[in-house]
């Protein structure tokens, strides 16, 4: 593994090799989309990606941030995620609040690890539907790969239903 990553990359590498997961890690070209990372992750669909989003919350007695994963071909139905959030107001992270949460994690590189960064994390079911997932891990150039019942185990997501039938 390079050296060049940001270090939450070799910080997840490292999670989940002590906790005896099974994992595999591919080095690629930088994408930033979940379509462009499909193309580079061999024998990995875009189903399998895991979409990892930095939303803010305003409810009447504060702004918080959460992450949302949903897969990656899939989008979030913002009605159904208010209604989870009990929030009327939901934006997504601005690339400067972002760097903030992540400590310069690039948009594209997010892992769905939202618990590293003091996030609760919101995972759609969807994401549980496939036996791995994918995703980058802190950096455009690496992703890895792992079991989605791990990933549930390491990240306690709250599991929820947000993502549209349709999309």
């Amino acid at each position: 593994m390079s050296t060049n990553y940001h270090p939450l990359t070799k910080k997840l590498v490292d999670l989940i090799s002590k906790r005896g997961f099974w994992f595999e890690t591919f080095e690629h070209e930088p994408v930033k989309t979940s379509e462009e990372a499909s193309k580079v992750r061999s024998g990995y669909s875009i189903s399998e990606g895991a979409k990892a989003l930095i939303m803010r919350i305003k409810t009447a007695q504060k702004r918080d941030f959460v992450m949302l994963v949903v897969p990656g071909d899939a989008r979030f139905d913002s009605e159904k995620l208010k209604a989870v959030l009990t929030t009327k107001d939901i934006r997504f992270a601005t690339s400067d609040e972002i760097d903030k949460i992540t400590s310069g994690v690039k948009i594209g590189g997010i892992p769905p690890f939202g618990n590293l960064f003091g996030l609760v994390v919101y995972a759609d079911e969807n994401i549980f539907a496939r036996e791995k997932i994918i995703f980058n891990a802190g950096d455009r150039r690496f992703s890895i790969a792992m079991r989605s019942s791990d990933y549930k185990t390491i990240v306690e997501p709250k599991v929820v239903s947000v993502v549209n039938p349709h999309s």
